[in-house]
């Protein structure tokens, strides 16, 4: 499949990019490592007049740390640098681990980590050739009024798959967000909304340009069920946060991924071990809990069924892997 004709435009600074953005509006598409956007470009999902390349902006790139002892990573940093960092590794292993899930090690080498948080929702229909999708109607990310998977339904269930999403949600990481009109910093939360037609709040024009991940003394975990590592999106993912001790839990954050249109906070579930601590109960609660917090599935993928089986064992073993770990200093067993 050939790439559709466009122009490529090379901003020599951040000001200049979101300059373009503010200029082409809908008619531009953002470059950076291109590993989802050039696929998307060759199905004729994306077919922009102009492509803004900003791999190369110093200003999206590095990690610091912040006046609050976080650290502030720029979007276009690839996720193998990210997965080789040290910071990172030493602290934030559950981060380091959902990105290094993300496809293969050639993938990961130009990937970046605003491209997997901005990763469109995807669609057994949708995410085929332009010819392969004529022999149907047009869905609702394609411009149509009908859903090819839930027939009847008034919304798109397109899944959202980003693996690095689901790990920054549970630390509670906030996105800063810039364009012509100045600059924003939300919470990742917020960021995100069940919508698989639109499921991010980005405005027209705005750029991802940094991720802030909080100093923290949780202890977190990440884990990752696909059919082939490093081929395959994930069936399901999940990470959690706890910090306390195993008897004294304080606060606690689970988002399971890859099952709807958004990452998936599963409230009810960190409720009951905020409750109850890391008991072999108080995690066998939240593990039936979780069902509550899907709501509506749909067999996108794999049957709706499978996948609330599915998160109630992810849950149970993302919360046996935190608690299996060594409390931190100061902190009740």
């Amino acid at each position: 499949m050939q790439l559709p004709a466009f122009e490529y435009a090379r901003p020599g600074s951040l000001a200049e990019a979101l300059a373009l953005l503010d200029t082409h509006g809908p008619r531009a598409a953002v470059l950076a490592g291109g590993t989802d956007l050039v696929l998307s470009m060759r199905q004729r999902l994306v077919v922009p007049e102009v492509v803004v390349g900003i791999g190369a902006l110093p200003e999206l790139e590095g990690v610091a740390a912040d006046a609050d002892g976080g650290l502030v990573i720029g979007a276009a940093c690839t996720l193998s640098a990210l997965v080789r960092h040290p910071v990172i590794a030493a602290r934030h292993p559950a981060l380091a681990a959902a990105m290094k899930s993300v496809g293969s090690r050639h993938v990961r080498n130009v990937a970046t980590l605003g491209g997997n948080l901005n990763l469109p929702t995807r669609c057994w229909y949708t995410n085929q050739s332009e010819s392969w999708r004529e022999a149907r109607p047009a869905c609702f990310k394609t411009q149509g009024d009908v859903c090819h998977v839930i027939p009847g339904a008034r919304e798109c269930f397109a899944l959202n798959s980003s693996d690095s999403a689901v790990a920054l949600l549970a630390l509670d990481a906030r996105l800063r967000l810039a364009s012509v009109r100045g600059e924003r910093e939300v919470p990742i939360a917020a960021f995100y909304r069940n919508d698989g037609l639109a499921p991010t709040t980005l405005a027209p024009g705005e750029l991802l340009t940094a991720v802030v991940v909080p100093a923290h003394r949780d202890r977190t975990a990440f884990i990752k069920i696909a059919p082939r590592t490093g081929l395959d999106y994930g069936l399901g993912t999940i990470a959690a946060a706890v910090t306390g001790g195993n008897r004294a839990v304080r606060s606690a954050r689970i988002v399971a991924g890859t099952i709807g249109s958004w990452p998936v906070p599963l409230q009810e579930s960190a409720r009951l071990v905020e409750a109850g601590g890391l008991t072999d109960e108080a995690i066998e609660a939240a593990a039936d809990a979780a069902r509550g917090d899907l709501g509506e599935l749909t067999g996108l993928y794999s049957p709706a069924g499978y996948k609330r089986r599915l998160v109630r064992a992810l849950v149970r073993r993302v919360l046996e892997a935190v608690r299996r770990q060594k409390r931190l200093a100061g902190e009740d067993a």
